[in-house]
């Protein structure tokens, strides 16, 4: 079945404007030609203007925060060259295994969750088990790296927060509708405490996949436009860690920690004190629901 055309963004003489046109210019993949076709197009349409801008300012970020891989030493047991095959044919069939499987990996949470979210492997947290009345203790780390839901709370935060027309799937006036959406998806109670009396106000929230199920994040904001994630999941490998933990995921820092089979990771780009301020404001709220 041959595929629908691309839906033409304006009427103009010049060739029609589409979302592919635009995605190319961002990933600066068009040719000069029709590259000043599409600045121009831009010119004259603020609208869409903005929405390239946004792109355009996720990919710095995203380049901000993985950049640093591309430095790290390769692994001394990594072979410069590929071995040759005796069996090529096996190599076809792996790929094409791998395919089918991502497809339908894909097509299984479509509708279920966002597509852009970004997915990476977790990590066991040491247990530290500690009274649930106790006040979290902040480890005596600093600025650590990052790894598990604390790694994927940072990566999702950078991601959906500089988002301007849809930061969130529910909004904060449909809050019991969010909660109601979000316990059933996640089978838990799940709630977004209140952070007005520190100066964020709750924006909404969404459901976003995990290593192996869904997991939510509330989305909070301060009148200066400064932005905070309250990202929760249950994809951790001990059932109490609360003690606060601190690191570092590129630009964004994150304060995380483990309750109740619940892990909790607060993400922004404020320093650590003001994130230390709000961590135990969420904690003592999670403690009267």
């Amino acid at each position: 079945m041959d595929k629908p055309p691309l839906k033409a963004l304006d009427a103009s003489p010049m060739p029609p404007m589409t979302e592919a046109d635009l995605h190319a210019y961002v990933d600066r993949q068009l040719p000069s030609a029709r590259h000043l076709q599409v600045e121009q197009y831009l010119q004259e349409h603020p609208e869409e203007r903005a929405r390239v801008q946004d792109w355009q300012q996720q990919n710095a970020r995203l380049r901000d925060m993985l950049a640093p891989v591309m430095d790290e030493p390769l692994p001394m047991g990594l072979p410069l060259r590929p071995t040759e095959s005796i069996l090529p044919w096996r190599s076809l069939a792996a790929g094409l295994l791998v395919a089918v499987i991502s497809a339908g990996a894909a097509w299984s949470i479509r509708g279920a969750v966002d597509a852009k979210a970004l997915q990476l492997a977790m990590a066991g947290q040491p247990a530290a088990h500690r009274p649930s009345s106790a006040q979290p203790q902040l480890l005596p780390a600093s600025g650590t790296a990052l790894h598990g839901f604390a790694q994927r709370a940072a990566i999702a935060h950078v991601v959906y927060s500089p988002d301007v027309r849809r930061p969130v799937e529910i909004g904060a006036e449909q809050e019991q509708a969010l909660v109601t959406w979000l316990t059933k998806r996640m089978g838990t109670q799940v709630r977004p405490p209140p952070l007005n009396a520190l100066g964020y106000r709750l924006i909404g929230g969404r459901l976003l996949p995990g290593d192996s199920g869904p997991v939510a994040q509330f989305m909070y904001e301060t009148e200066a436009g400064l932005r905070l994630t309250l990202y929760v999941s249950r994809e951790v490998s001990t059932q109490n860690d609360v003690q606060f933990k601190f690191g570092q995921q590129g630009p964004v820092n994150v304060f995380y920690w483990v309750e109740n089979q619940l892990g909790y990771a607060i993400s922004a780009g404020a320093d650590r004190a003001e994130l230390m301020r709000v961590s135990q404001s969420v904690y003592q709220h999670l403690q009267q629901d």
